[in-house]
């Protein structure tokens, strides 16, 4: 083991930090050990759109992308949750994927996985209606359950869209019966309707 891989110690990260934004250097390759980190972009118009998020066992496409081009970030990384991570420095990175067979596997993988995840977000974006799109967030979002702790402004930037638009096509679900609409909660009344609108050609 190098000294450098000694030296890594888990760091605690307290809900709410950013960790990158535009622009900034790479400190190292982040991984996650608990909690999640929300990968979000704004374009120039101010619209904001979430890209991914990075629980354990997965990777930043952004970081990796800043070590391997050596170049800085494109987008803005908050801890959606408490972390608890570690940061490996470049150099010990780059050691790594070339003298780690399994190391390297692993990272590859994890790219590839990753790669697919922004492959489905440019189709949902591009060629799903607002109402699918939606539908699909907030059954993410609850993750197995019935409510979601988010406002209609954080739903329009998990799906790229404008507010109002979020909160006409909650008030549309509200009024067909498949959700309820309180503040700051969403609860998922027919979950199995939802479902049917999130993949219709299912």
């Amino acid at each position: 083991m190098s000294q450098a891989a000694a030296a890594i110690q888990p760091v605690a990260i307290p809900r709410g930090t950013v960790l990158f934004r535009p622009d900034d250097a790479c400190a190292g390759f982040v991984v996650v050990s608990a909690g999640t980190i929300k990968v979000s972009l704004t374009a120039e118009n101010g619209r904001e759109i979430v890209l991914y998020r990075v629980r354990p066992g997965e990777i930043c496409l952004q970081t990796f992308g800043c070590l391997i081009n050596h170049g800085a970030y494109s987008a803005e990384g908050i801890a959606e949750t408490d972390l608890v991570l570690e940061i490996i420095p470049a150099g010990e990175f780059q050691r790594r994927v070339t003298v780690e067979p399994e190391f390297r596997q692993r990272l590859f993988s994890a790219v590839a996985a990753r790669f697919a995840d922004l492959e489905r977000l440019v189709e949902d974006v591009a060629l799903s209606s607002i109402e699918e799109r939606l539908a699909r967030a907030l059954l993410r979002l609850a993750e197995g359950g019935v409510m979601v702790d988010a406002t209609h402004e954080a739903l329009a930037t998990e799906i790229g869209s404008a507010r109002a638009v979020v909160s006409r096509q909650l008030g549309a679900f509200a009024r067909d019966g498949l959700v309820a609409v309180e503040r700051g909660h969403i609860a998922l009344v027919d979950p199995e309707g939802l479902k049917h609108l999130a993949h219709p050609a299912e």
